[in-house]
């Protein structure tokens, strides 16, 4: 039989854990559903965005004008419309900094890597960048093994969610597809579904496609509609927002996912906690029974002896 000592030592640890399990499910909880609004309230902007943006490719096409200069690479809409034969893929994997979220970074770092290899057996290289610290320590060893480089890693970007962030990584994409290091860009990220779940999501960046969904889609400049100084000057100016507004939408979307496996984590330690508890105490019960009966025993024994 266990010693009670023990058994009521154990139980006051599990329930130690539990108000901490308990404590994180209530702080996921409190933010996922602020993170839920701002990935939701977002997109009606980023489907107008991108609805104009189509438009406006349709009309202009990928040729450079004579006499526009780029500043930053990722103005460059000519050459980010540009497909070409691909020789190297980067790949955006957005993670977390925190664990204790479930399986949330172990499904992203397993879609990456599964990615990775059918590359690899293609012959095309792969280069890594990386969100989040979970994502970068998940896929360094990886990395090595296939012979990947982790180009860069961005652990800030993801804690505050901003456009600002997103622009800086828009830029450091758009600037190795410009220079020739990378010849497409891949995103693996999740995209949030409700409070309960998520899922999976990879899909292309870079080279920017336009190409239709729907056969019945108007990409058709409204002829009412008047671009100063030209419709090539508001396309380089729309394509920083258009790259630095989907990395943007697919951080809150990585943000609330997260929280939301979280939440459902340390709602399932919770109850896991309480069941061990529960049991535990049980055996506590069963344990100080038998004590007792033993205790009576040794007495009636002891007594006996004395009559005799």
């Amino acid at each position: 039989m266990a010693n009670l000592k023990d058994i009521k030592s154990r139980i006051q640890s599990i329930e130690n854990t539990k108000k901490i399990t308990r404590a994180m499910k209530m702080v996921a909880a409190a933010k996922v559903k602020k993170s839920e609004n701002a990935a939701k309230s977002t997109r009606p902007y980023s489907d107008a965005l991108v609805d104009i943006f189509k438009k406006l490719v349709s009309s202009v096409g990928t040729s450079q004008p004579s006499g526009m200069k780029f500043e930053h690479a990722i103005e460059n809409y000519p050459l980010l419309l540009s497909k070409r034969d691909v020789k190297t893929v980067g790949i955006l994997a957005i993670t977390s900094n925190k664990g204790l979220a479930g399986a949330y970074n172990a499904n992203i770092v397993k879609n990456v890597i599964k990615a990775i290899k059918a590359y690899k057996d293609n012959n095309i290289d792969v280069k890594l960048f990386i969100i989040g610290q979970k994502g970068l320590s998940g896929l360094k060893r990886k990395a090595e093994a296939f012979d990947v480089e982790i180009v860069k890693s961005y652990t800030k970007v993801i804690n505050e969610v901003s456009p600002i962030g997103a622009e800086t990584v828009a830029e450091d994409l758009a600037d190795s597809y410009i220079s020739g290091q990378i010849d497409k860009v891949e995103v693996f990220t999740t995209k949030f579904r409700n409070m309960m779940s998520y899922s999976p999501e990879n899909w292309d960046l870079i080279p920017v496609s336009v190409e239709k969904s729907d056969e019945k889609e108007n990409h058709v400049i409204d002829p009412l509609m008047e671009f100063e100084p030209s419709q090539e000057f508001v396309l380089q100016k729309l394509m920083p927002m258009y790259l630095t507004n989907t990395i943007y939408h697919a951080l809150l979307e990585a943000q609330a996912s997260e929280l939301a496996s979280r939440m459902t984590a340390m709602s399932a330690a919770s109850n896991n906690a309480e069941e061990m508890i529960r049991t535990l105490t049980i055996d506590y019960n069963k344990a100080r029974q038998w004590a007792i009966t033993q205790e009576i025993l040794e007495v009636v024994s002891g007594a006996d002896a004395l009559k005799g």
